[in-house]
C-alpha cells in the first residue's frame, strides 16, 4: 500500500495548526486544485481528493484527536493493525466533507444520476452615470458551457451510451469493511472507477470529450434597469452553464461598476453637479441653463445673495429608484469664482465698492470677528 502523505503537510501547515487556520488553506487549495478549474488535469484530481480528505480528518475534533495521537492509523481501517487503542465500530465518509464544510446537518445522499443544475457565471459590466441613473442596454459577451450537440450532453459517441458502473452498482461509491482487532472499520469512498457518476463512458464523444458540455461564446443584449447603482448585481436567468443530465441552466450574474463622469457624479438616486458662477451673477442672481442627466438643460435660477457652496435643488431630474417609476434630485452645487488678473481701473472700482459697504452686508464675518473679541 502507498505510504499516505502526512495530513498537515498535504494542508501545508503545522502539527497544532488551529481550526481557523486549516479551514483557511483547505479553502485556497480545494480552489486551486478543483476539477472544474482544471479538467482534464490528473495531478490536480488526485491532489483535490487528497486536500478533501485531510480536511475531513483535521476538520472534525475527535477525528483530528486521534490523528494527532496515532496518526492514520487512528483514522483509516487500512492501518488499523498499528494503531495503539480500540475503537470499536469507524466509519469514513469522504462525502461528508462537502456537508461538514458547506454547511447542514444531515443530509440525504445525492443520486449520481438525477439532473445537476449548471453553474452561475459573473460577468462585469462598466456603466457611465446616465446609463445607470437611466436604464440602457448593453451587449456582453462571454463564454458559456453548453450541451454537446453530438451527444445530447451524454457524453457517449453518437449512437453509444453510458453503461452503469460494475465497481458501484451506480451508486457512484463504494463501502469497505475490514475486521480488526479494534473492530469493525468501514470506509465509504467515492467510486474510483466512475469518479462518483455512477456511468461509465466506453467510447466518449470526440467533440466534447466524454464531458457532454462544449464551450461557446455567446454575444447578448442586456436590458440595465434604470437607478442600479454601483456594486448591484444583475440576475439574467438561464443564461449561465447548461446542466448536467437534463438539469437546468445556471443564471448570469452581472455586477454593475459605475464610472466617474466629467460633470455628473451619483449619490444615491440623487445626481449632483459644480455650477460656477461669476461673483456679480451671486450677488445679483441670475437664471441660467444647467445641464442635465436626461440631456440637453434646464433653467435654474440662482437667488440674490448666494453663497458659494451653496446647493440648489432640481427636483425629480436625478435617477430613477430602481423598480419605480419615481426620481430622485439633481443637487446643484454653486461655486462662485473670485476674478483674476484684475486691470489697475477694475482694482479701484472694487474698492470704491467694498468702501461703500458695511458689517450688514457680510454676516458671516460679522459674526467670526464677534467670537474672535
Amino acid at each position: 500500500m502507498a505510504e499516505k502523505r502526512d495530513y498537515y503537510e498535504v494542508l501545508g501547515l503545522s502539527k497544532g495548526a488551529s481550526a481557523d487556520e486549516i479551514k483557511k488553506a483547505y479553502r485556497s487549495l480545494a480552489k486551486k486544485y478543483h476539477p472544474d478549474l482544471n479538467p482534464g488535469d490528473k495531478e490536480a484530481e488526485v491532489k483535490f481528493k487528497e486536500v478533501n480528505e485531510a480536511y475531513g480528518v483535521l476538520s472534525d475534533e475527535e477525528k483530528k484527536a486521534k490523528y494527532d495521537q496515532f496518526g492514520h492509523a487512528g483514522v483509516d481501517p487500512s492501518y488499523g493493525a498499528g494503531a495503539g487503542a480500540g475503537y470499536g465500530d469507524f466509519n469514513v465518509d469522504i462525502g461528508d466533507i462537502f456537508s461538514s464544510f458547506f454547511g447542514g446537518g444531515g443530509r440525504t445522499r445525492r443520486n449520481p444520476n438525477a439532473p445537476e443544475r449548471g453553474e452561475d457565471l459573473r460577468y462585469n459590466i462598466i456603466l457611465n452615470v446616465k446609463e445607470a441613473a437611466l436604464g440602457c442596454k448593453k451587449t456582453v459577451e462571454y463564454t458559456r458551457r453548453e450541451k454537446c450537440p453530438d451527444c445530447g450532453g451524454s457524453g457517449a459517441k453518437k449512437g453509444t451510451s453510458p453503461e452503469t458502473c460494475s465497481a458501484c452498482g451506480g451508486s457512484g461509491q463504494v463501502r469497505r469493511q475490514q475486521q480488526t482487532m479494534f473492530g469493525a472499520f468501514q470506509t465509504v469512498t467515492t467510486c474510483s472507477a466512475c469518479g462518483g457518476s455512477g456511468r461509465v463512458i466506453k467510447t466518449p464523444c470526440p467533440t466534447c470529450s466524454g464531458h457532454g458540455r462544449v464551450n461557446k461564446k455567446i454575444v447578448r443584449e442586456v436590458d440595465i434597469p434604470a437607478g442600479i447603482d454601483n456594486g448591484q448585481t444583475l440576475r439574467v436567468e438561464r443564461q449561465g452553464n447548461s446542466g448536467m443530465r437534463g438539469g437546468p441552466e445556471g443564471d448570469l450574474l452581472i455586477t454593475v461598476s459605475v464610472g466617474r463622469d466629467g460633470f455628473f457624479t451619483r449619490r444615491g438616486q440623487d445626481i449632483t453637479c459644480v455650477l460656477p458662477i461669476t461673483f456679480t451673477d451671486a450677488a445679483l442672481g441670475v437664471t441660467v441653463d444647467v445641464p442635465i442627466i436626461d440631456g440637453g438643460s434646464e433653467k435654474l435660477v440662482i437667488p440674490e445673495a448666494t453663497q458659494n457652496g451653496a446647493v440648489l435643488k432640481m427636483r425629480g431630474r436625478g435617477a430613477y429608484i430602481l423598480g419605480s417609476n419615481r426620481r430622485g434630485d439633481q443637487l446643484v452645487t454653486v461655486l462662485v469664482e473670485t476674478p483674476k488678473s484684475l486691470n489697475s481701473k477694475q482694482k479701484d472700482l472694487l474698492r470704491q465698492f467694498e468702501a461703500s459697504l458695511s458689517d450688514r452686508n457680510y454676516e458671516k464675518q460679522k459674526g467670526f470677528f464677534k467670537h474672535k473679541k
